[in-house]
């Protein structure tokens, strides 16, 4: 089943998700937009509560998820599965600064208390997310050893497979290095470049303040190739600006940048449509923005749709998903 809000965020991308539609009323009440209810019953069946975090509508969106969480786990559901495809507030993970909430740790604890059993999403920012917090005994005392977020198992997919097929019908791999535009995303580069066989570089960034970077330095050489970016997250785009203006004065022939979670907030599109350097940009359907699409023409989309309906069925059929680590379905 798919949130009610989902419908307004698909834009028909989702189509490999076949969604019980009669499962769930919605009712837009004053002063309660998010009135949800049953309207079959759920009892012993295994249910996959799909939620596309959309910019504009995350906080509607999570608590519409959390209510059909909740309204399954009640009616005795024997399974609830929420498929979040971009793991809200993933960034605030840490304690960076004094006071500073750690956001993503709370969402956790919400999903695990409204009823969650199970969790798919794609690209997490930050690993320990996805571990559990295990108790343990320790000289007869009991524990809380903290290795995650999470008390049920989280299923975090990669989008890289996806990436593979992209870069291989549309670029030129002999020519091609891959590029991280940060330290924080050199793994997840160095796993791309290994399995394409290509040279890898990296940035150093330094910023000024947060969304803002100040300097960019080049680790490695570019010149006379086909530089593909690649991260998780393409927010403001600043970053991807930055890092492509630094490509090409290393004398790279072109520029494409390759990213999960395209949220393209503020001035994002702008930003991308002023920078010369950067010829496509290309992010996965985790996150709508086809309208988008519609006034910055270096955007490009990656229907992942398949991915996570795979996940879905494997989860619901009891087969493992690890396939699905290094292999895209096709569409």
């Amino acid at each position: 089943m798919a949130s009610p809000n989902i419908t307004r965020s698909r834009e028909g991308s989702d189509s490999s998700f076949d969604s019980d539609s009669e499962l769930f009323k919605h009712e837009i009440i004053k002063h309660d937009p998010a009135g949800l209810g049953t309207s079959k019953t759920p009892w012993q069946q295994t249910l996959a509560a799909n939620r596309s975090t959309a910019p504009g509508d995350i906080n509607d969106g999570l608590m519409e998820l959390l209510i059909m969480i909740n309204a399954c786990k009640t009616a005795s559901a024997r399974r609830i599965t929420a498929v979040i495809p971009n793991f809200p507030y993933a960034r605030q993970d840490k304690k960076d600064k004094s006071r500073a909430p750690i956001t993503a740790k709370l969402m956790a604890n919400m999903l695990q208390t409204a009823g969650c059993s199970h969790v798919i999403t794609m690209d997490l920012h930050a690993s320990q997310i996805q571990g559990l917090s295990m108790p343990q005994t320790l000289h007869s005392s009991k524990l809380l050893i903290i290795a995650g977020f999470f008390n049920v198992p989280v299923d975090n997919l990669y989008a890289e497979p996806s990436y593979l097929r992209w870069i291989r019908d549309n670029v030129d791999v002999r020519k091609a290095v891959i590029v991280s535009p940060d330290a924080g995303g050199a793994k997840r580069a160095t796993s791309l470049a290994d399995r394409l066989d290509l040279n890898f570089a990296l940035i150093h960034k330094e910023r000024s303040r947060p969304n803002e970077v100040s300097k960019m330095t080049l680790v490695g050489n570019v010149k006379d190739k086909c530089a593909i970016l690649v991260d998780d997250m393409a927010d403001t785009c600043g970053t991807l600006a930055k890092a492509a203006n630094t490509l090409r004065e290393h004398g790279a022939s072109s520029i494409v940048a390759l990213v999960t979670h395209g949220i393209f907030s503020g001035n994002a599109l702008k930003t991308l449509n002023d920078c010369d350097a950067l010829s496509r940009v290309v992010a996965t359907n985790t996150v709508p923005f086809s309208e988008k699409r519609k006034q910055c023409p270096k955007l490009e989309e990656i229907d992942v749709s398949p991915t996570l309906a795979e996940a879905c069925r494997r989860t619901h059929n009891g087969e493992s998903v690890s396939f699905l680590f290094s292999h895209a379905p096709m569409e």
